[in-house]
C-alpha cells in the first residue's frame, strides 16, 4: 500500500486511531503488572533505551546526523515528557491502581489549556474554561481524602502529569529534528540515561533479583516496548501528519476509559461511585476541551496562514509590526502544541 493511498485511506485511520486508543489505554495495565516485580524507574529506563535504539536505527536511516542543538532539545523534551511525566505513572502505579492513574493523567489536556491561558495570555472560550473548572473538580474529588487512592501519591501524580504538558510544548518550538520518529526515538534515550541515574540513585538496584524477571511482568515489558512505546508512537506520529489534531486529540478521553475497563477486567480492580463520578466529569471536561471551537473574531493567523499575502499587503486590520510578526510566529508555534480546545480565544 501505497504512501499517497494510505492518506487517503479511512482504513488506515482507523487502524491507527485504534491503536492509539487501545494500546496506549492498556499502557497502564502493563505498567501495573511489571511494577509488581520490577523497579518502576529502572524498568522504564531499559524500556526507553531498547525502543528508543530500535527506533533510532530506523528513523535515522539516509539522515544526517543530529546536531549538538537537537540532542539538547531532545535531553529537555524527553526528560519532561518521559523522566517526569511517564517515569511519574510508572511510579504511581506501584502504589495507586491502574485505571485510577490513567483518570488523572487523562487532565493533560486541561494543563494545556491551562498553561495557554497563563502563560501566553490568550482568552479560552467559555466552552474551554467550562471544561476547565469540570475537571479539576473531578480532579479535587478523584485525589480527596476517601477518593479511592493514596492522597500523597495521587497529588504527586497530578503534578508530574503536568511536565507532560509543559514538554509537549516546548518540543513543538524546540529545535528538533524534524522527523518525528527520530525526535521520538532520541528522546526516549535521553529519557533512558535520566531514568536510569533517578532509579540508580532510589536505590532501586537493590530491588532487582532474579524473581523479579517472572512471566507476566516480562511479557508486559516485551508489550510495553514494542507495542506502547514503537508501535503505538509511530500510529499517532502518522496521524498527526494526516488527520485534523481535533481528530487526533480524541485519544485523551478513549485512553482512560480504556485503561478502566481493564484494569477492572484483568486486575480487579474496584470502581467505586466517587471514581465513577469524577472520572465522568475528568472525561467530560475533556471532550469539552478538545472539541470547543476557536472564535471567528480576534485570533492570530492560523499555523497555515501568512501574516501577508503574496501582493504583500497586510491582512485585513491593519499593518502588522516587525514585533507583531515575531509574537505571531510564536503564537503559531505554540498553537501547533495544542489541541483544539486549549487554542481557543486570543489575547
Amino acid at each position: 500500500m501505497t504512501a499517497a493511498f494510505a492518506r487517503r485511506s479511512p482504513a488506515a485511520i482507523v487502524f491507527a486511531l485504534a491503536t492509539v486508543y487501545l494500546v496506549w489505554g492498556s499502557t497502564y495495565l502493563a505498567i501495573r503488572v511489571t511494577d509488581r516485580t520490577l523497579p518502576p524507574l529502572l524498568m522504564s529506563s531499559v524500556r526507553f533505551l531498547v525502543a528508543g535504539a530500535a527506533l533510532y536505527a530506523f528513523a535515522s536511516r539516509g539522515r544526517a546526523r543530529p546536531t549538538r542543538r537537537e540532542w539538547g532539545a531532545a535531553a529537555i523534551a524527553g526528560a519532561a515528557l518521559l523522566l517526569v511525566g511517564n517515569g511519574g505513572v510508572a511510579w504511581a502505579e506501584t502504589r495507586l491502581d491502574s485505571g485510577f492513574a490513567a483518570l488523572i493523567v487523562a487532565i493533560i489536556p486541561l494543563y494545556v489549556a491551562l498553561m495557554d491561558r497563563v502563560f501566553f495570555g490568550r482568552r479560552l472560550s467559555p466552552t474551554a474554561i467550562t471544561g476547565l473548572v469540570i475537571g479539576f473538580a473531578g480532579v479535587a474529588l478523584l485525589v480527596r481524602p476517601g477518593g479511592g487512592g493514596n492522597v500523597g501519591v495521587a497529588l504527586a501524580l497530578v503534578a508530574t502529569t503536568s511536565a507532560w504538558a509543559a514538554g509537549s510544548l516546548y518540543a513543538r518550538g524546540a529545535p528538533l529534528p524534524a522527523s518525528p520518529l527520530l525526535s521520538a526515538s532520541m528522546q526516549m534515550l535521553a529519557a533512558a540515561v535520566f531514568l536510569g541515574i533517578a532509579g540508580l540513585a532510589a536505590g532501586e538496584a537493590s530491588d532487582v533479583h532474579a524473581s523479579s524477571f517472572s512471566t507476566k511482568p516480562l511479557i508486559a515489558f516485551a508489550y510495553l516496548v514494542i507495542f506502547g512505546s514503537l508501535l503505538a508512537f509511530s500510529a499517532y506520529a502518522w496521524l498527526l501528519k494526516n488527520v485534523r489534531i481535533s481528530v487526533v486529540a480524541t485519544y485523551a478521553f478513549v485512553n482512560p476509559v480504556v485503561a478502566v475497563a481493564l484494569g477492572t477486567m484483568f486486575l480487579g480492580e474496584t470502581i467505586g461511585w466517587t471514581t465513577i463520578v469524577a472520572g465522568g466529569a475528568i472525561v467530560t471536561a475533556v471532550v469539552l476541551i478538545v472539541t470547543a471551537r476557536v472564535p471567528t473574531q480576534q485570533r492570530y493567523p492560523d499555523v497555515h496562514e501568512e501574516l501577508q499575502s503574496e501582493t504583500g499587503q497586510a491582512p485585513l486590520g491593519g499593518g502588522v509590526s516587525g514585533r507583531g510578526r515575531a509574537r505571531a510566529g510564536a503564537v503559531r508555534a505554540w498553537r501547533r502544541a495544542l489541541p483544539a480546545g486549549a487554542r481557543d480565544g486570543s489575547g
